[in-house]
């Protein structure tokens, strides 16, 4: 029998919580176990030793995302014990993880339990019962874009109206480090660490691409970039949630395709970001962006529908085909499993990524040749997916029990 989660974000936070800035290859992994065990010792700063039990989904696949890496790391000098127990799954989200704190004498000082929920957030027990109240006014895309047609707005004008005034400076930062994750990733060249030895293709892509023209040359480039960060993201390096780390190359390769080939300046592609951002935001509020909740379909299906609300955005779409196009993008991504080879974010992973930023730009396209009507609406798809998510057995969330993971 399926174990039905039971999380609900109760609350629709800043779009700063879609884009993180960390080091990958997971931000449900990697991320949010740093995150948790950062916290737990600042609770227990005089603890000699903690132990760390792993349930689920982050036992079954964490020695290939680093967990036990991340948490030693943030836990020195202290002595650290882990316990991988992928049998037992907690009901509130697969991804569970306890501290306990222990002295000198081994005597126990405490312990605390935290959920990584995806995008590398963490909640824990203690927060379960804390009402937060959303920052947006809104929680549905009909509600937003019925505002955004009375007032005369777009959706980055929503998102300023409600975000606190160092939003464009920290979009700035995001936009800054996506960049950097582009160049280092065509730069790197070599195997990707872990078992697989998967040999890196960003830079042979690019170089291909250039002896290419037109369309082609256009669409090899956007691979390129796509594979430069989600391959800089599974050697651990500096990338940003959009809204995983496991889907963090869609949105960066669209925004470097659409500054580098059609000019759009900075200033245009933070309002995009701001844009993608409340996508992401919508989708992680109604649902989920974890994989190990939902699959696959959370994580890349909303990285597409963010990069390719982004870009119909910039090619001067309305709210309303900006709505249209955020639709397909998760749409298209439906039922998509989570089942990483070897628990690595390698295999289907990258080539997911790739993959994404085509879909997003073909369903800007799209949409931007229609007048934005449409039957099926974003938040009905938004439901579909959770729902569908729901119903994924666990093999195919990000367990690494099923599907590639197992016939490869």
């Amino acid at each position: 029998m399926e174990l039905e989660y039971i999380l609900e974000i109760k609350y629709m936070d800043s779009i700063k919580q879609i884009y993180k800035i960390g080091h990958g290859p997971s931000s449900s992994h990697t991320m949010g176990p740093r995150k948790a065990a950062a916290q737990f010792k600042a609770k227990y700063p005089d603890a000699s030793s903690v132990r760390i039990t792993l349930y689920g989904s982050l036992a079954a696949t964490g020695k290939g995302h680093l967990t036990d890496v991340a948490l030693e790391d943030e836990l020195k000098p202290k002595k650290v014990e882990i316990i991988w127990n992928s049998k037992e799954v907690k009901p509130f989200h697969p991804n569970a993880l306890m501290f306990e704190a222990f002295n000198d004498s081994e005597k126990k000082l405490g312990q605390w339990t935290a959920y990584s929920i995806g995008g590398g957030d963490i909640v824990s027990d203690d927060r379960l019962e804390n009402i937060e109240k959303s920052l947006y006014p809104h929680e549905k895309m009909m509600d937003i874009l019925a505002f955004c047609e009375e007032n005369g707005k777009h959706f980055w004008e929503y998102v300023q109206d409600y975000e606190d005034d160092d939003l464009w400076d920290y979009l700035e930062e995001v936009w800054h480090v996506m960049k950097n994750a582009v160049l280092r990733g065509l730069e790197n060249e070599g195997v990707l660490p872990g078992i697989i030895k998967l040999p890196r293709k960003a830079s042979i892509y690019m170089i291909r691409a250039r002896g290419f023209t037109g369309t082609l040359k256009r669409r090899s480039k956007l691979f390129s970039y796509a594979l430069a960060v989600a391959e800089e993201n599974a050697s651990g390096g500096m990338v940003v949630t959009a809204p995983t780390c496991g889907s963090s190359g869609v949105l960066p390769a669209v925004l470097y395709h659409m500054h580098t080939a059609y000019g759009f300046t900075d200033n245009k592609i933070l309002r995009a970001l701001a844009t993608a951002g409340l996508i992401g935001n919508l989708v992680k509020y109604n649902a989920s962006v974890s994989g190990a909740q939902v699959g696959c379909q959370g994580e890349i299906g909303t990285a597409c529908s963010m990069a390719t609300a982004a870009a119909t955005q910039l090619f001067g779409g309305t709210p309303a085909q900006v709505e249209y196009a955020a639709e397909m993008g998760l749409e298209h991504h439906l039922g998509l499993t989570c089942d990483p080879i070897a628990g690595l974010v390698q295999i289907p992973c990258i080539e997911r990524n790739a993959f994404a930023a085509a879909r997003a730009m073909d369903a800007c396209n799209f949409a931007i040749m229609s007048d934005g009507k449409h039957r099926v609406s974003f938040d009905k798809v938004v439901a579909a997916m959770k729902q569908t998510g729901k119903d994924l057995p666990s093999l195919y969330r990000e367990t690494s029990e099923g599907g590639l993971a197992v016939v490869h």
